[in-house]
């Protein structure tokens, strides 16, 4: 399979105004979304999906460097964030630039309770995008020009 995608994908950071973003098409977006006016926070806000709790049964895991299982009791399980690369609750808008997406990523599901996440907390007047190239961020822009 030829020219297919394995692994994880090695974005090129780039910094711009003292911000390192982790791709290419993150620092397209900032510079669009800057030249159009718009008042927006890059990672700037963070959405607890699920919260965090303690399993008090016991459970076991591989663990790294060994072929045996350890067995885990009464242990913390950390809550289920999500910290989109754009947010603007001025505009009311949120745009995730993504590009490839790995198979076994954890982002679908992390999107769905995202969605879900806004529907219950009132913010289902979001406006929601994935731009996964500068195309789609240029389109993004026209959108949020128009509203």
């Amino acid at each position: 399979m030829a020219g297919k995608k394995k692994g994880a994908v090695n974005s090129k950071k780039k910094t711009i105004d003292g911000i390192t973003f982790a791709s290419g098409l993150e620092a397209y977006c900032y510079g669009k979304l800057k030249e159009s006016g718009y008042d927006f926070t890059y990672e700037g806000k963070t959405f607890e999906l699920l919260p965090g709790s303690k399993y008090e049964g016991v459970y076991y895991k591989s663990v790294p460097k060994s072929k045996a299982m350890q067995s885990y009791q009464a242990k913390k399980v950390h809550p289920l964030k999500y910290t989109p690369d754009f947010f603007s609750s001025k505009h009311k808008f949120v745009i995730e630039t993504k590009g490839f997406v790995p198979s076994q990523h954890t982002f679908p599901i992390r999107w769905k309770l995202f969605l879900h996440h806004l529907n219950e907390n009132g913010m289902g007047d979001y406006q929601l995008f994935l731009p996964r190239n500068q195309e789609q961020v240029n389109a993004v822009i026209q959108i949020l020009n128009q509203s």
